[in-house]
């Protein structure tokens, strides 16, 4: 198959996980993370803000469990402790730093991908959706495995590999190069996802 085009149809921007401990004190987070773990995720504002000059959909990812922690699963079987716990300070979506607004769309999870036990693929389908383009963390888990089943619904995927953050500067580059694997060309940098975006805007206009 030839090369596809970045942005393909109607894009959607995926910004997962962005929640408000990416800006704490990690030393008790429940999770690892890279060293360019915040300065990626701040990055990752400039998207945000890209996709609504362009009037292009953003819907922000919330994982959140309860309190009696019932539903991780087997979440806690490896190297994660307890995180994204209700009432946590660390928990909420970071509104104010990612400049999230009343008429983006909300979606919280119980599970790594972004499509498990949710009603993304009734949103997608919903804001015709081809393309999605993904921001947030982590790069190795949720965004990788949000991905990957994108990808089996047949969606365009674009991950912006400096607005993603993962559990180690290792795991970042592999999952990014397995994304790559899927789809070619899928791996972009802020800036290169923001000039489609403008072009794209221009020629609607």
């Amino acid at each position: 198959m030839p090369r596809q085009p970045t942005i393909v149809g109607q894009p959607v921007l995926l910004v997962i996980d962005i929640q408000k401990g990416a800006f704490l004190d990690r030393t008790d987070a429940g999770i690892p993370t890279m060293p360019a773990y915040r300065e990626n995720l701040e990055r990752a504002r400039s998207v945000v803000d890209a996709a609504h000059d362009a009037h292009i959909p953003v819907i922000f990812f919330q994982e959140i469990h309860r309190r009696n922690k019932i539903d991780y699963g087997r979440e806690l079987d490896g190297t994660e402790d307890i995180h994204c716990l209700e009432g946590e300070p660390g928990t909420p979506v970071a509104v104010e730093e990612m400049g999230m607004r009343p008429t983006d769309y909300f979606v919280h999870k119980r599970r790594y991908s972004v499509f498990f036990g949710t009603e993304t693929e009734i949103l997608l389908k919903g804001l015709k959706a081809q393309t999605l383009i993904i921001v947030g963390c982590m790069t190795d888990v949720c965004v990788h495995y949000s991905f990957v089943d994108g990808h089996q619904h047949d969606y365009y995927c674009r991950v912006i590999g400096d607005c993603v953050g993962g559990t180690s500067p290792e795991a970042h580059q592999a999952s990014l190069n397995a994304m790559e694997y899927l789809q070619e060309g899928a791996v972009l940098t802020a800036s290169e996802i923001i000039a489609e975006i403008g072009a794209q805007n221009l020629a609607a206009e």
